[in-house]
């Protein structure tokens, strides 16, 4: 009887555990990072009695989490991948919104050139000026409220990065915690620990997506978490926490680090929310700046390049629209050397969107771009002879020390300082500075086909010239020396240059002198508005219109491929949480159903303990008698 009264506590005891378990599943139905916990029984050793064997009964061997290692790694990978996607789109989005926002740049250029047009449709026109003056000052507010909104999103940027490795370092200490009680847990030989694994697995899926990290178990069942090139932020029950330090030439720009080295880690930081932030910065945002100051740079020197070729209502020769800022060095933190570094833009031209880094290996200067490829230069570095690479002049001066570097950015600053240089109206270069005439006299039938300034610096440029021809194929000028002259050959000379159509004819002239009806002249005005379409950058090909085209562009498709990326990242999430719940999930159906098999098992063990207790007192009574 003892027997079975044993048999039947052992199968209660089993079945109480069982409908525990099957309560705590129930209540952590919904609590995120749950695994459902199974009971596993064994058959108690049986009893030999002669040639055959009786049960004694069930044991609880284990309560453990329906888990699987492949499909939770699966899930964080996913969950890293869709966090970078998300923030990614999000901050593609913001700078789409901030180049299509009521700074629109293309909508002040237009306005611009419009202004222009009125004015060479009514050059002595005050109103027009002045209007044209208003509408360049709408330019560069444009010009400077999108640098100042792009700067905004990079101090975003840096707010962004502080904060998430605050928060990485928070879920390291707490994993690194966790593997301890873990550890200590296993160690008790009390079994597993299901609801700390739970809560680590969570941690360790939370921390994905801030960063994508690498998790490696360990034989103690603690887990190590790795990021990058292997830069450990758990080790066992220790973590190493990152940090962030200013850049080594920006120090408004962060930086992540290991915190206990102080090596910068930004490169190899991929994944999660803090790669995202990382990879945005470099691959879109700087591009973006970079190319809106090209567009400035463009704008500004082909303007007041044509601008300088023509002549005010004053009679003075135009001067410059738009000042606009250089390129920016900066020298890193780290030099020791007294070396300077000198840039400015010397062909506008060969102008790109990278930056730079200019090194001294002890004996030599080197340059890379910011892909890190090696850019050839030509010149000495001297002030007569500058270094030239790119569109860039660089002059070297001082005392270098072997490893110092400076970064040069072209092209980074140039909208931020775009400004209107003339505030009076009457110094809008409207006319052409020179007049060509046909001598009265001429037999031969050439006319003036264009008369163009190509040095407005020259001193002698509105000085009167005459040019006369000896000969179909020669001529003089104020009676110099005799010069050959072909067909379509441009006759220069004092700062202008001047072509003809047609065959001039032995002794025939021509006159140039200063415009002295500047105020009805829209010579230099109608060529001012070519400008909008005139080839400035790369190499002539690229108009300021499609500089900023480029510009919209580009950030549009990363916009694109970011909200294409999200899609594809969100699918394939999905696709691993709903793999990792259909082991690890509760199904309500299925714990309902163990509810009712548990608690039969326990009314039935009950009522084998009440007849054994039944069948021992029915013995008792018996020996009594």
């Amino acid at each position: 009887m003892a027997d079975m009264l044993s048999t039947g506590v052992s199968g209660l005891l089993a079945a109480q555990v069982g409908l525990n378990t099957v309560g705590h599943n129930v209540a952590n139905a919904n609590t995120a990072g749950y695994s459902r916990q199974l009971v596993n029984f064994v058959a108690r050793m049986p009893q030999g009695e002669g040639g055959y064997y009786i049960g004694t009964g069930v044991d609880t061997q284990s309560v453990q989490r329906a888990y699987s290692q492949y499909l939770n790694t699966a899930l964080w990978t996913a969950g890293s991948g869709q966090s970078r996607a998300t923030t990614y789109q999000s901050l593609t989005g913001q700078l789409n919104n901030q180049l299509s926002g009521s700074s629109n740049l293309q909508t002040s250029l237009d306005s611009f050139y419009g202004a222009v047009q009125d004015m060479a449709n009514a050059p002595s026109d005050a109103s027009a000026r002045q209007v044209l003056l208003a509408r360049a000052n709408g330019l560069a507010s444009t010009f400077k409220s999108l640098s100042g909104q792009f700067d905004q999103l990079s101090q975003g940027v840096n707010r962004q990065i502080g904060d998430t490795v605050n928060a990485i370092n928070s879920d390291s200490q707490s994993i690194a915690k966790l593997n301890e009680q873990i550890r200590t847990a296993y160690s008790s030989s009390q079994g597993e620990p299901s609801d700390l694994l739970d809560q680590r697995d969570a941690l360790v899926k939370k921390i994905s997506t801030e960063v994508g990290v690498s998790v490696v178990p360990q034989g103690d069942h603690t887990v190590n978490i790795l990021v990058g090139n292997g830069q450990a932020l758990v080790n066992g029950t220790q973590s190493y926490a990152l940090g962030t330090a200013p850049n080594v030439y920006d120090a408004t720009r962060l930086e992540v680090t290991g915190k206990d080295t102080g090596t910068v880690i930004s490169g190899q930081i991929g994944g999660g929310s803090l790669g995202a932030l990382l990879d945005f910065r470099s691959g879109v945002l700087d591009p973006a700046q970079n190319q809106l100051g090209r567009t400035a740079l463009a704008m500004a020197s082909a303007f007041n390049a044509q601008h300088a070729q023509g002549m005010d209502l004053n009679g003075a020769m135009g001067g410059n629209v738009f000042s606009v800022a250089g390129p920016t060095v900066q020298g890193a933190s780290s030099n020791l050397g007294s070396g300077t570094v000198g840039a400015s833009v010397g062909d506008i031209g060969k102008l790109t969107t990278k930056d730079y880094v200019l090194s001294y290996d002890g004996s030599a200067w080197g340059l890379r771009d910011s892909g890190g490829n090696s850019i050839t230069m030509a010149g000495t570095g001297t002030a007569a002879d500058p270094y030239t690479a790119d569109g860039l002049s660089l002059v070297v001066g001082g005392a270098p020390s072997k490893g110092d570097s400076f970064r040069i950015q072209p092209t980074r600053t140039a909208a931020a300082g775009f400004g209107v240089v003339i505030t009076d109206p009457n110094k809008l270069a409207a006319a052409a500075p020179l007049v060509a005439s046909v001598g009265s006299t001429n037999k031969g039938n050439a006319s003036v086909n264009s008369m163009a300034v190509s040095d407005p610096s020259n001193a002698a440029l509105l000085n009167p010239s005459s040019i006369v021809f000896d000969s179909p194929t020669s001529y003089r000028i104020d009676g110099g020396p005799s010069q050959a002259w072909t067909p379509g050959q441009a006759i220069t000379n004092n700062g202008w240059s001047l072509k003809l159509d047609g065959a001039p004819a032995t002794g025939d002239s021509f006159n140039i002198k200063a415009n002295t009806n500047a105020r009805g002249d829209n010579r230099n005005a109608l060529a001012l508005g070519k400008v909008a379409n005139l080839g400035v950058l790369d190499g002539g090909n690229t108009s300021v219109g499609r500089a900023y085209g480029q510009l919209t562009s580009q950030v549009g498709s990363a916009g694109s491929l970011a909200k294409d990326a999200l899609t594809t990242q969100t699918g394939l999430y999905n696709q691993a949480m709903q793999a990792q719940q259909s082991v690890s999930g509760v199904n309500m159906d299925e714990e309902a159903a163990n509810l009712v098999r548990y608690q039969q098992a326990y009314q039935a063990s009950a009522q084998v303990i009440s007849t054994a207790s039944n069948i021992f007192n029915a013995l008792l009574g018996a020996v009594k008698s």
